[in-house]
């Protein structure tokens, strides 16, 4: 199952968080040999301490984790301002309430492999996308901006995914970093369908909070401010 937690949640879901910065760990700094900032067997940085949503993909009964991914508004803080300003022409503004930034999207491949043979990495990252634009959806975003690796593209293509890339800089580790725009629509999410075959993937709301009309509850996101997706550049 796949579902979305924000701050108020963290400490029912402590168990989860802690297998997610030790997945990071072995993605992004064990396998991938990126300079990123650990803490003994945890990958966790500054962005984490700004209270930001997480998309989870766990098994049923919430134990295990499959992958994740964390989400931040344009409006405060990001990795892609505050790190990778470069990769992005310099008169182009990607700072607003709808459009958020998505970074540390992984996999566990060995957890999916043991649960779900059938599905292999490059499946699992789509689905990972696919439940990404259904919550970005619900909460009103209707861009998410993503820095990447080249090959990540294959990914992209793999799902689907509508992925406007809009620029790409040298100086981060051993290859380019690209920075791309993803439209978030209903469009887009029955393109992701049709191309990959997935039609039952939803992400679902995993805040607990008292009963009231459905509205999006991620902070900066609400359904006054969505507009159509024209694209930056």
């Amino acid at each position: 199952m796949f579902f979305l937690i924000q701050a108020t949640d963290y400490n029912r879901h402590r168990h989860l968080l802690d297998q997610m910065y030790r997945l990071r760990k072995r993605v992004f700094h064990d396998e991938l040999e990126w300079d990123v900032p650990v803490f003994g067997d945890h990958k966790r940085d500054s962005y984490d301490d700004m209270k930001p949503a997480y998309l989870l993909w766990t098994d049923e009964q919430k134990t295990t984790l499959y992958g994740s991914l964390r989400l931040l508004p344009t409006t405060g803080p990001t990795l892609l301002n505050d790190v990778f300003r470069k990769t992005y022409p310099k008169d182009v503004d990607l700072c607003h309430p709808t459009i958020w930034e998505g970074t540390r999207m992984c996999i566990d491949a060995e957890e999916i492999a043991s649960d779900m043979p059938e599905i292999d990495p490059q499946d699992a990252m789509c689905m990972m996308l696919m439940a990404l634009a259904e919550c970005a959806l619900d909460n009103s975003i209707h861009t998410l901006v993503s820095n990447y690796e080249p090959h990540m593209k294959r990914i992209y293509n793999r799902a689907g995914a509508p992925l406007n890339e809009i620029g790409k800089a040298d100086g981060f580790g051993r290859r380019p970093v690209c920075c791309g725009l993803f439209e978030v629509s209903r469009r887009t999410i029955e393109a992701m369908r049709e191309k990959t075959g997935h039609t039952g993937i939803y992400a679902r709301d995993g805040a607990r909070r008292p009963a009231a009309p459905k509205r999006a509850w991620i902070p900066g996101a609400s359904s006054s401010e969505r507009v159509n997706w024209v694209g930056a550049a």
